[in-house]
Order: C-alpha cells, then sequence, then structure tokens
C-alpha cells in the first residue's frame, strides 16, 4: 500500500507542513488568541499522527493526516488567525 506515497514524498510534506507550523507559532491574532491556538493544537496533534503513522510504516495515513494538519494550518491563515504572507506555505497573499 505503500507504494501510493513513497518515503522521499512524505519526507517532503514533513518538511513543509513542519515550516508551516513554525511560521504560525508566533504569528498568532492576539485579538483571536484561543481560537488561533485551538487551529493551532488541532495541526499540532495531526502532524504528531502523521509521525506515528509514519514510524508504524503506514505511509498513506501519515500522509493524509499531514494533509489534515496543513489543512488546519491554512484555514487559519486565511481567516486571519495567523498573521502569515507566505503563498508558498499557505493560500494567502504575500
Amino acid at each position: 500500500m505503500n507504494n501510493i506515497v513513497t518515503a522521499e514524498q512524505l519526507k517532503k510534506y514533513f518538511a513543509i507542513t513542519g515550516e508551516a507550523l513554525d511560521a504560525v507559532k508566533d504569528k498568532i491574532d492576539e485579538t483571536r488568541k484561543a481560537e488561533a491556538e485551538d487551529f493551532l493544537d488541532m495541526a499540532t496533534r495531526y502532524y504528531s499522527d502523521a509521525k506515528h503513522f509514519k514510524e508504524k510504516g503506514d505511509y498513506v495515513l501519515a500522509f493524509g493526516a499531514l494533509n489534515y494538519a496543513h489543512g488546519w494550518l491554512d484555514a487559519g491563515a486565511r481567516i486571519g488567525l495567523f498573521d502569515v504572507h507566505d503563498s508558498r506555505l499557505f493560500t494567502v497573499d504575500d
């Protein structure tokens, strides 16, 4: 089943999502701090799940969890919970 997602692809997506996680940590909108922290918490949990699945050798579930993690970060960026302007990592304007 791991022929759908290669180890190399998974490594790439772990790097991108890890970079996105780091990018938002100090960019939280303080007026909506509780919401932003909730989105960040969900992303962090899915990222952790992805690591767990990778360690078990389930690249497909790891890839899925990474997509959820990045989705939470991207959604938070789009609605202004995170003040980020990096269109390489998020669907926001530079």
